[in-house]
């Protein structure tokens, strides 16, 4: 026997637009940075006896792991009315516009001609970003431009965001 529940569900229209992204280095500088720090490790052994034989090693290889991994830290997340960039919040009700941005828009928005008031967060090794236009009389900044794998669906998560919060 089916039972059928008359609880009413969650209407679909109130559910928060999320997005989330972590702005993670690629695979293959993983190996690239592990190489170089083994060989300035080697460099400074030297063939060396006594402490100078493992304490490059042992203090260079760690230090690349840890940089790489706070290098690749960065979260990008659109959730609860808010575009959170690692630990800036920006209120979706100040965004006025977002434009997706290929590589060679991000390299025209941040080129010679970048406003220096704008709040950027940029990874080289990321070809896509979003242009945030703002509209906040209080804040001097214009715009904020932020990396993304996903450009278009980060533009899409924000302007759903900022039609549901008003």
């Amino acid at each position: 026997m089916a039972r059928v529940s008359t609880s009413p569900s969650p209407s679909p229209t109130t559910a928060t637009p999320t997005y989330t992204e972590r702005l993670r280095l690629p695979w293959w500088l993983w190996p690239t940075g592990l190489a170089v720090a083994a060989l300035l490790a080697v460099e400074v052994w030297m063939g060396a006896a006594g402490v100078r034989a493992w304490l490059p090693f042992a203090v260079l290889v760690p230090l690349a792991l840890a940089t790489m991994a706070w290098l690749g830290r960065v979260r990008v997340a659109v959730t609860d009315g808010e575009l959170r960039v690692d630990d800036a919040r920006l209120p979706v009700r100040f965004v006025t516009d977002v434009v997706p941005l290929d590589a060679d828009g991000r390299r025209e928005v941040l080129g010679v001609g970048a406003d220096p008031l704008a709040f950027v967060v940029q990874r080289p090794w990321i070809p896509g970003a979003v242009q945030v236009v703002l509209n906040d009389p209080d804040d001097p900044t214009p715009f904020w431009v932020v990396s993304s794998r996903r450009p278009v669906e980060l533009a899409e998560a924000l302007l759903a965001a900022r039609d549901a919060a008003r």
